[in-house]
């Protein structure tokens, strides 16, 4: 199990790095924290990192943000499935046709789209600390 500390908005970078060069093989990320852990800042330096221009936000009210790397033009998806009330509503808008795409998504409240999601998802969960700072922990034992 890897873990990351991050105390503070100056080692996001760094935690971002990390977890990027953990990714290997693994196309799916899901972040399973609290509302205000930090997910979704997490995925936008994750975004930035991977050269995405744009800024990234939460695709709170549009469930997935689409964007593309500036350096590889790669596809990366931002999903916020946080509003996602049933199994139907996921499969309607094609939730499977992405997360099987091979472009890499980043899944916030996952537990809404559980029974879609590949086994091999990279389980990232972040814990806010007492003194305010976060705990990535996440296991990258199988990314090769």
């Amino acid at each position: 199990m890897m873990e990351v500390q991050i105390k503070d908005l100056s080692e996001l970078t760094r935690a971002a790095d990390t977890l990027i060069d953990s990714l290997g093989n693994h196309t799916v990320v899901v972040f399973d924290a609290e509302m205000g852990a930090g997910k979704t800042t997490l995925i936008a330096e994750i975004c930035r990192r991977l050269g995405v221009e744009d800024e990234a936000s939460s695709p709170t009210f549009a469930i997935v943000n689409e964007y593309r790397s500036a350096d590889s033009g790669a596809l990366i998806y931002h999903f916020d499935c946080y509003r996602i009330e049933d199994s139907r509503e996921a499969e309607d808008m094609g939730i499977e046709d992405y997360f099987y795409s091979g472009a890499l998504c980043l899944v916030e409240w996952p537990d809404r789209v559980e029974e879609f999601l590949p086994d091999d998802a990279l389980r990232v969960g972040i814990t806010v600390n007492p003194d305010g700072s976060r705990t990535l922990r996440f296991d990258a034992s199988d990314s090769e």
